[in-house]
């Protein structure tokens, strides 16, 4: 897997998994969109982990300035 997700990109997804999950624990988020939100937050922080969207290699994109 080539990284295709720069350092800026990946900040922002590990944020925004941060406060879903923040959402989650204070139940601000409910019923089926409990799952939803814990879904994206898992696949962003996956994606941060490992620098590579599987989504922007479909469409071609990359952020990294490798």
């Amino acid at each position: 897997m080539e990284k295709n997700m720069g350092t800026i990109d990946r900040l922002i997804r590990i944020i925004i998994a941060a406060v879903l999950i923040l959402l989650i624990v204070l139940k601000v988020i409910t019923g089926i969109w409990i799952y939803v939100a814990a879904l994206v937050a898992v696949v962003f922080i996956v994606t941060s982990m490992l620098g590579f969207c599987p989504l922007y290699k479909l469409l071609g994109i990359s952020t990294c300035k490798d």
